[in-house]
């Protein structure tokens, strides 16, 4: 299970602030921070409008482009951003969302493990780039159908056999082939890991539909996740019982900071919240075998019962449903021999209360 704290642009273009979430990420026990690399004037148009729930968490006049101009971090930024998860023992993330942000966190910032936004999904020349370089994807599926996940693995599988030095104008059948080679060799099951997602903010509960992470996990055969929308740590920490390899969920230092994504985001209290909940719904899950447990050997004679006398039983007197009784503790004769025991003969006297003790009687 690996937790992903996405800091995203949370940071607000702010460096420090930057760095105090990678300290605040690390500290509540996720395994990884992950923020936005992009280029503001390639992401969108001066025309795009901005999501309902960034209009009412920014200035609702702006443009999507104003807006994520300020969001924006340096590369300069991002190196000692990366540099310091390395110091302080965290795996540094980042989503890239253009060309040249991913050829600039591979090439400079050594990134292998790229996660794919939901919204990149159909960018088929962005996960060609993605594929051909990366050594592990994480790929979200939000406001996707199977067979939109299935195209996108189809471009993923075959980047991740040309490699980084390919070049050229590949087509849909390229792409159905390279997906059926793929999963024919176990390319994809090794190479990607799938995350269930409800592109909202905050996501309603009854639009989650985790059960998708197994409709994904069947039809594809790979490791499936959850990135996480809602308000609050309820749905990951579910997530994580029906078998999620990865939760992803944002976070923020303060939830009144200005912001597209800060008041749907948990704060450092929450995230850690989160994180605890999920490694104690891991430990009790088990590993599904039916068979007691160490703690419960110890109660197996103190709470169980044996085969007792209950009067006084003497020897050469058979045992009825009147002279047998089940009490505790379990140490003696089970309660399971009760009906073959019945009418047989006592070969010893027995006291109120005594066990009932082997070898049985003929």
């Amino acid at each position: 299970m690996k937790i992903i704290a996405e800091a995203g642009v949370n940071h607000n273009g702010d460096l420090a602030r930057a760095i105090a979430l990678v300290d605040a990420a690390r500290e509540a026990g996720a395994h990884a921070v992950k923020f936005q690399t992009f280029k503001a004037d390639m992401l969108a148009t001066s025309a795009a409008d901005k999501a309902a729930y960034q209009k009412a968490a920014t200035e609702g006049e702006e443009s999507q482009l104003a807006m994520i101009r300020k969001l924006e971090l340096s590369e300069a930024s991002f190196r000692t951003v990366a540099e310091h998860c390395q110091a302080t023992g965290i795996e540094f993330l980042s989503t890239a969302f253009d060309g040249d942000s991913l050829a600039f966190l591979h090439e400079q910032i050594g990134l292998k493990t790229f996660k794919i936004a939901s919204g990149e999904l159909t960018n088929m020349p962005l996960l060609l780039a993605h594929a051909r370089v990366a050594d592990h994807l994480i790929v979200s599926t939000g406001m996707a159908t199977l067979a939109e996940t299935e195209a996108a693995l189809g471009v993923i599988a075959l980047g991740m056999e040309q490699g980084a030095a390919a070049s050229g104008r590949p087509d849909r059948k390229q792409f159905d082939a390279a997906f059926s080679r793929a999963m024919q060799s176990g390319v994809l099951q090794s190479r990607v890991t799938l995350l269930h997602c409800t592109t909202e903010y905050p996501a309603p509960l009854d639009e989650i539909n985790l059960r998708a992470m197994a409709t994904m996990r069947d039809a594809f055969g790979l490791a499936v996740g959850y990135s996480d929308h809602t308000a609050g740590i309820t749905v990951p920490v579910v997530a994580a019982a029906l078998g999620a390899c990865v939760i992803e969920k944002h976070f923020t230092l303060d939830k009144t900071l200005p912001g597209p994504d800060h008041a749907m985001s948990l704060n450092p209290a929450e995230l850690t919240s989160m994180v605890t909940a999920i490694a104690d719904i891991l430990a009790a899950m088990g590993d599904g075998r039916k068979q007691p447990g160490v703690v419960e050997s110890r109660n197996i004679e103190l709470v169980r019962k044996s085969l007792v006398a209950n009067c006084d039983i003497q020897a050469g007197e058979r045992f009825t449903e009147h002279n047998l009784s089940m009490k505790r503790p379990g140490s003696g004769l089970s309660p399971e021999e009760y009906w073959s025991l019945l009418g047989r003969t006592s070969d010893r006297n027995y006291r109120k209360d005594e066990l009932i003790q082997e070898p049985l009687p003929k």
